[in-house]
């Protein structure tokens, strides 16, 4: 499996810093290292160092037009979330770039948010475009990736209102001290129709409870606390204050592994290399299909 740090995607939302993506990379990087995925079993990519990519997607490009980018719903909600007018071209091709990222390494399996469904499925009607017009000698280049939804297709943010997202600042962080995570909490959307603690209150699409359904071990613990406040038997408050505990008890050995990997930059940037070398290597031999599928490697033997 291959796991992608999408630094160049990144530059649609930071083209104007892009200095800091050398430490946000090194951040993800330790992030995903910290919740556990293990670099022996999946590679993790810096997308940026496998220029591949890059070439796929200008192919890619030619077999998507303007208008099928400029109706693609998730590219239309992000844009008004962020108050885009005026769309760079990066920002409305990025998910032909994601295309090339998922088959340049002949992707089957995607794992997404219920949100990124419809980029799967343009990724799915370039595939079966290019196998269409660049018919292999020896059949079809790419397969046709399927998504795979988690258990929570999308997990709302502490504003109540969108998905949870770092650009929308509605997020709580895995590098959260349980402070940070305390006056997060605190904050979060409930239910607006509930003004006095002793109201019924509704659970159903409340974040605090969806949080609680997904963070918190003590699932008898989430049930009472759901018949109460149902009732009108406890407050938001008391709530909050059992989510905070909850989550800090989640996220506890995740900052524990976290702090560990950030005191050895010299081993993430180790992983990092070795993980982009072994998928640069699958992405040469991915492009030398594609250019031999198109009629266009013009030359006996690589030119560099």
């Amino acid at each position: 499996s291959f796991i992608l740090i999408a630094d160049v995607q990144a530059l649609t939302t930071n083209f104007d810093q892009p200095e800091r993506l050398a430490q946000d990379v090194r951040q993800v990087a330790s992030d995903y290292l910290a919740v556990g995925i293990d670099p022996e079993v999946a590679t993790i990519v810096v997308q940026s160092m496998v220029p591949e990519i890059a070439e796929l997607t200008v192919f890619y490009s030619m077999l998507v037009t303007v208008n099928t980018l400029r109706h693609n719903p998730t590219i239309k909600t992000e844009a008004a979330q962020r108050g885009y007018t005026d769309l760079t071209y990066g920002f409305l091709g990025y998910p032909v770039s994601q295309a090339a990222d998922i088959t340049v390494v002949k992707a089957e399996l995607v794992p997404v948010g219920e949100d990124q469904l419809p980029h799967i499925e343009l990724c799915r009607k370039i595939v079966r475009r290019f196998n269409e017009l660049y018919p292999g000698p020896r059949g079809p280049v790419f397969p046709e990736p399927q998504a795979l939804l988690g258990e929570v297709p999308v997990l709302v943010g502490i504003d109540g209102k969108h998905k949870m997202s770092k650009s929308l600042g509605n997020a709580i962080f895995l590098i959260d001290d349980p402070e940070t995570v305390a006056q997060k909490v605190m904050k979060m959307y409930t239910d607006p129709t509930r003004i006095r603690a002793t109201d019924p209150g509704h659970v159903e699409g409340n974040p605090v409870f969806i949080y609680h359904d997904l963070f918190n071990k003590n699932k008898d613990e989430v049930e009472e606390l759901k018949e109460r406040y149902r009732a009108g038997r406890v407050g938001d408050v008391e709530v909050k204050k059992r989510l905070i505990r909850a989550l800090n008890e989640f996220l506890e050995p995740i900052r524990e592994r976290r702090a560990y990997y950030m005191a050895k930059p010299g081993l993430i940037d180790e992983i990092l290399m070795a993980g982009t070398r072994r998928a640069r290597e699958i992405a040469r031999e991915t492009l030398a299909e594609v250019r031999e599928a198109m009629k266009i490697n013009y030359f006996p033997v690589p030119v560099a």
